[in-house]
């Protein structure tokens, strides 16, 4: 008798085959909503989707919000209120493969490129001139990170990072860790012609893709090994605020393992621990300890 396990792969193969021809669901009135909150500007010929709200009046204080792999900037959609109660302008955008944005094929997707869709959109809206701060998660991290070693100048960053997965590829290595790869693009809109799965969650639309362009945004993962010293070597050389929220139940970057080894390599960073059941998303865990932790470092300068 066959293995257990072999029997569930076979019987996978046509419960997967059926599952390809389901047609999609269609976006929920949430994503919806969060759709026609937003907009496009154009990069290279890119449709990037990015979300600018105004908030506080009397505040000059300006936020920019970068989402992590798989998702969008959906994720930040249960702080966002909050959020513009302090800044005066919320801004958030999909990455570029990511969320509503495009998602060419093929395409060489980079760190280096999501970074120059952020400048393109600063300098979009017109806020070259002004001091950002920027509120970064997972994928995001290593976005911020570069913009964060190109020291733009007159762009003043405060940075916060919290459950960094970026921080664990690119710090020395913990003695236990481990990482979830998720087979998703980010939640949003179709992804075209090519065949792909796409699943409902409490958050949006998620997206299965096909094996070429998951390999294609898993890219930046060897890109993380690859520059290491320059983005790992800019967090611990630069004078700007740096703040890490984290929450100890994450998988991603397990406790107490990652909090010393960060407080090791990053000692002029401020660390705020949430509750023992708080995972990888935070700010979707639980937004009232996220948000209280972040206006904290904030309101501290």
């Amino acid at each position: 008798m066959k293995e257990w396990w072999v029997q569930v792969g076979l019987l996978s193969v046509p419960l997967l085959a059926v599952y390809l021809h389901i047609p999609p669901p269609k976006l929920s009135p949430a994503l919806l909503s969060w759709r026609s909150s937003g907009g496009y500007f154009i990069y290279k010929d890119q449709n990037i989707f990015y979300r600018d709200s105004a908030g506080a009046v009397g505040s000059s204080d300006i936020v920019i919000l970068l989402h992590g792999f798989p998702t969008s900037s959906y994720d930040w959609c249960k702080i966002w209120e909050g959020l513009t109660q302090r800044f005066h302008r919320v801004i958030a955008l999909d990455f570029v493969g990511f969320g509503f944005s495009d998602k060419p094929r093929p395409h060489r997707y980079s760190i280096f490129e999501q970074a120059s869709i952020v400048e393109g959109l600063v300098r979009h809206l017109g806020l070259h001139h002004q001091r950002i701060n920027l509120l970064s998660h997972d994928y995001g991290d290593t976005v911020a990170q570069e913009l964060l070693h190109r020291s733009l100048q007159p762009l003043m960053l405060w940075l916060l990072f919290f459950l960094s997965r970026t921080l664990t590829r690119l710090l020395p290595c913990c003695s236990k860790f481990f990482f979830l790869f998720f087979l998703f693009s980010g939640s949003g809109q179709s992804l075209g012609p090519t065949r792909s799965l796409r699943r409902q969650t409490p958050g949006g639309t998620i997206h299965c893709v096909n094996n070429r362009f998951l390999f294609s945004i898993l890219q930046y993962i060897n890109q993380r090994k690859k520059h290491r010293d320059r983005w790992v070597g800019a967090l611990m050389s630069t004078s700007v605020p740096l703040h890490l929220i984290y929450g100890p139940l994450d998988p991603v970057n397990p406790h107490p393992e990652f909090l010393q080894l960060y407080k090791k390599v990053l000692p002029m960073s401020t660390v705020s621990v949430l509750d023992d059941h708080i995972s990888h998303y935070p700010q979707l865990e639980d937004p009232t300890g996220f948000l209280n932790a972040y206006l904290n470092f904030i309101n501290s300068f």
